[in-house]
């Protein structure tokens, strides 16, 4: 057992706490990582709220980066020193999931957590990772190696929110050069999906969103042009755009309400492709009619589809290419101790990424 520092939720709607934790080795198939940086994710963020329930106390993050410090009997991939990313996708590699290549949806169970808090208080890991800390257990499926020259704070953003937005694009969606594209939402995921669209080759891509300057990032993330959700009728000045509906809207917010006014948003033969994450129990609705006579379809989209042993390395690419933005997505660099301080502002909806910075 190591002892670490971390960031852990006793309360839901209440300030994480920094503490010092026990970290037990790494097992059969696990690696420990020292980690280097944790982006803050609105689902971090939206769990440690209550949104989706869960048991406490427990350590979230799972956008992260960092260096294999130790490995697990059977662990043959990696070793001590690797630069990698943290990501939530467990992967057992033989179920229906993973045998179809999507790896995201992976129903093996999870293996025991590895933290303890004072007198040997079990603390759970949130979505297999528990990164908010300086160092975490992981199984060998949940990283992959990265060069030296990309710096830990952009690697870590390739962990969720670029493999989410431009993964929903491109794996998810299949978008097609010339098609056209709707993300709403401007934030991390849906500048990430903007990216995407750029990459695929879409003909126009246009970015809803409630804040005029997160308009502005769209552009330089590669949107050509921008609506203020609201400024008017979303369908009418879409097809004033476009002079039909879109080929596909991604829904790129936890909002009920976009998901209800993203079907009308589409053209003939057009996609919804749902990214954001509402509340539990939240309900959306849709004329199931007019998706049918027009034969569109509404697409989820876990962690982009992606498969970290082929997306990751091409993405690094892009990035080395110039054609993928990483450091331009970070909006502040923060302590762990100052984990709280970085949720609040993201909450304000101004920041791109917030990432949480260890020595």
């Amino acid at each position: 057992m190591s002892r670490i520092r971390a960031a852990v939720c006793r309360a839901f709607g209440e300030p994480l706490t920094i503490e010092e934790l026990e970290l037990a080795p790494p097992g059969t198939g696990e690696v420990e990582v020292a980690i280097r940086a944790c982006a803050v994710c609105h689902s971090d963020i939206a769990y440690a709220a209550g949104a989706w329930g869960g048991r406490l106390p427990v350590v979230y993050g799972h956008e992260a980066s960092g260096e294999v410090a130790g490995v697990g009997a059977g662990v043959t991939g990696f070793q001590p020193g690797d630069k990698v990313i943290v990501t939530l996708i467990k992967s057992c590699g033989t179920c229906h999931g993973c045998a179809t290549g999507r790896p995201a949806l992976c129903s093996a169970s999870g293996h025991a957590t590895p933290l303890q808090g004072a007198d040997g208080e079990r603390v759970l890991r949130a979505m297999y990772c528990g990164a908010f800390a300086e160092r975490t257990v992981v199984h060998e499926s949940q990283i992959a190696r990265i060069p030296g020259d990309v710096p830990y704070d952009a690697a870590s953003l390739l962990s969720c929110g670029v493999i989410t937005g431009v993964g929903a694009v491109i794996n998810s969606a299949r978008l097609r050069p010339g098609e056209n594209a709707v993300v709403i939402g401007a934030g991390g995921v849906g500048l990430n999906a903007i990216q995407g669209a750029r990459i695929a080759g879409a003909g126009r891509i246009v970015a809803i969103d409630l804040v005029p300057e997160k308009l502005e990032d769209a552009r330089a993330f590669g949107a050509t042009d921008g609506i203020l959700a609201s400024d008017g009728d979303l369908v009418e000045r879409l097809h004033a755009l476009l002079g039909k509906g879109a080929d596909a809207v991604f829904v790129a917010v936890g909002a009920t309400s976009a998901f209800d006014s993203a079907p009308s948003l589409l053209a003939p033969g057009g996609r919804v492709v749902l990214v954001g994450i509402p509340p539990s129990g939240e309900l959306a609705s849709y004329d199931p009619d007019i998706v049918a006579s027009a034969g569109q379809m509404l697409l989820g989209a876990k962690m982009g589809d992606a498969v970290l042993a082929r997306d990751i390395p091409w993405l690094i690419e892009l990035y080395h290419q110039g054609r993928l933005k990483l450091d331009e997505l970070i909006t502040g660099r923060w302590r762990l101790d100052q984990i709280n301080e970085a949720i609040a502002d993201t909450k304000t909806g101004k920041a791109r990424r917030n990432v949480i910075v260890f020595q």
